[in-house]
């Protein structure tokens, strides 16, 4: 990349950041990879190519827009995947969209984009209905349109390739290599797409959403969190990241040797229950009954499962296929710090304990180096972790 343009782009970045978060923390992820045989960009997954001199001609401001599109595609890649639609028009139908939405936001767009007034405040699969039924009536290869596509230049792209790469070996050899990639690719856009989720998150806490934006993602309202989706997603996350390393073994640990245990494919989990006299039973048994319809999708996993009051009361070791029964013992007060004593002391580090309690207890004074999420019947203040508000009458 040309110095001038890495600083421009830079430059882009930053602003917006400030001006606009979303797309600016976006746009920070992205893949720039400079492909001067195509006459803008584009964006194919989480990849976003380029034309040197094209960005090089664009303001800081119109570079902003470019980045954003970009951010935008590569965030709804994985879901594009699964739309049983002709790929590329599905592909120019999301670029109106996005561009639209963009927009409305206030960012300048450059010239000769996929901007249409007559979509302004369209969702894509309206738009994607609209120019399908333009093209109806034209001549129309069904093979050629479902090619994974960007736009009519990415068409091009792909027409030019196969003339320069011919019908001979290099076609086997090509093909091959897509197979082995496509894993990789999907992946990263599902990565990217969990990422993307995540930031809009944080960023609807803030109250500072991108106009029009719930036309791409489903926004969560912050005053009322679907307590099963995330707790899936909680539980999912730890078991990716347990997927890589697993944190140290204790049974290496006093000797003095520090060496992380060998990765697995089985989800290790640790879960308390508060088990002191103010237990709502009702909820424990939803709360329960959602992580056994969560664990159905894992094939193996190993569950600690902890009662504690003010003291321990019980601990079990589930193993895949087992029901998570709980026989509830104490009743008295509530004492967190046995818990996390006991986790310290008997078992391996974990990377994430789920705590069902009232969270009106004794708390540790030191933060475990483990996340903590605290599944209650209210929302409530906690020294660390966070809380998830279990309702009833919630649909999952």
């Amino acid at each position: 990349m040309k110095p001038l343009l890495k600083k421009k782009i830079s430059e882009a970045k930053g602003k917006l950041l400030v001006d606009y978060p979303y797309f600016g923390t976006l746009a920070s992820k992205l893949e720039l990879h400079q492909n001067d045989n195509i006459q803008a960009y584009l964006s194919d997954g989480i990849r976003f190519e380029y034309n040197d001199d094209y960005l090089l001609g664009l303001s800081q401001a119109e570079l902003g827009f470019a980045l954003s599109n970009g951010a935008m595609h590569a965030a709804l890649a994985y879901e594009n995947r699964q739309k049983g639609r002709m790929s590329w028009l599905w592909q120019l139908a999301t670029d109106h969209a996005i561009n639209a939405m963009l927009a409305a936001n206030g960012l300048e767009p450059p010239m000769a984009i996929d901007l249409d007034p007559r979509f302004a405040g369209m969702y894509a699969e309206e738009i994607y209905a609209v120019l399908k039924d333009e093209i109806r009536n034209e001549e129309f290869d069904d093979d050629e349109s479902n090619e994974t596509g960007f736009n009519e230049e990415n068409k091009r792209k792909q027409e030019q390739m196969k003339n320069a790469e011919g019908d001979h070996d290099s076609d086997k050899k090509r093909e091959k290599m897509e197979v082995e990639n496509v894993e990789q690719r999907v992946a990263e856009e599902e990565m990217f797409e969990q990422f993307a989720n995540e930031a809009l998150e944080k960023i609807a806490a803030q109250g500072d959403l991108p106009l029009d934006i719930e036309r791409f993602f489903t926004v969560i309202d912050t005053n009322r969190v679907d307590w099963r989706r995330e707790l899936y997603h909680a539980i999912d996350r730890h078991y990716r990241d347990n997927y890589r390393m697993m944190p140290p073994s204790k049974k290496l640990l006093y000797r003095g040797i520090y060496l992380p245990s060998l990765y697995s494919d089985t989800l290790r989990l640790t879960i308390a229950v508060d088990s002191s006299g103010s237990v709502d039973e009702s909820l424990l048994s939803l709360f329960i009954s959602e992580v056994e319809s969560i664990l159905i999708h894992f094939p193996n996993y190993v569950i600690d499962m902890i009662v504690c009051d003010a003291k321990i009361q019980g601990y079990r070791q589930f193993l895949s296929g087992e029901a998570l029964e709980i026989e509830i013992r104490g009743g008295g007060g509530t004492d967190f710090r046995p818990v996390f004593s006991f986790i310290d002391e008997k078992l391996d580090m974990p990377s994430l304990l789920l705590y069902f309690s009232d969270t009106k207890g004794t708390f540790p004074e030191i933060e475990p180096m483990y996340e903590t999420i605290w599944m209650s019947s209210e929302l409530c203040d906690v020294p660390f972790g966070r809380v998830l508000v279990i309702e009833e009458d919630q649909t999952p």
